[in-house]
């Protein structure tokens, strides 16, 4: 057998650009500045489910994290990861190693640092709804709803893993090195954002 025994876990778009809200994707298919590297490093790969494109489908708006925070989304979302953890757990319980989780910084979902807000409501065609609308549009730390819902769910099974993120902003920027780093710097209880 030459398994590497080593996974880590990464948000949907990484792997698949198509899945990303129309006309925000920044590469086309799969990041491969960054997944190229780990997979030269026999690195496997855990693909998480897109919550959005799952929950509202391909034809959905760019939204932000007050909209996603609901009930709903996030019943949707723990149920997406139910096989995600069960995997995970089987992984671990083998003996591999689960290097981390990348998510990616400014989605209203999978944001690990920073997510969006600036819900603003109200109706598309009443004035200047959208331009009142990408104005209120800002970063803001913390985590999207989903990679809240990971680590929630990580908690509930015992397990602690290190996240970290690819920027939206500029994607090729994050390097695999660096999350790595920072991966293994927070394995060592080291504390730092990428």
């Amino acid at each position: 057998m030459r398994r590497s025994g080593s996974v880590v876990v990464l948000a949907h778009c990484l792997l698949n650009a198509d899945a990303k809200v129309k006309g925000l994707a920044e590469y086309p298919g799969a990041l491969l500045s960054f997944v190229l590297p780990l997979l030269e490093e026999g690195i496997g790969v855990i693909q998480l489910p897109c919550p959005e494109a799952t929950f509202l489908g391909g034809a959905r708006w760019g939204m932000t994290r007050e909209q996603y925070d609901t009930a709903a989304f996030r019943r949707h979302c723990r149920s997406l990861l139910s096989g995600t953890m069960d995997q995970l757990e089987s992984h671990l319980r083998s003996g591999h190693s689960v290097e981390g989780i990348v998510g990616v910084d400014g989605s209203p979902s999978c944001g690990v640092f920073f997510s969006c807000t600036g819900y603003e409501g109200g109706e598309i065609a009443s004035g200047d709804f959208v331009e009142r609308s990408r104005n209120a549009l800002r970063r803001c730390s913390g985590e999207g709803v989903f990679m809240e819902e990971l680590r929630a769910l990580l908690s509930e099974r015992g397990m602690s893993l290190p996240f970290s993120a690819v920027d939206e902003e500029s994607p090729e920027g994050t390097t695999w090195r660096e999350v790595r780093r920072k991966f293994r710097r927070d394995a060592d209880g080291i504390s730092g954002e990428a």
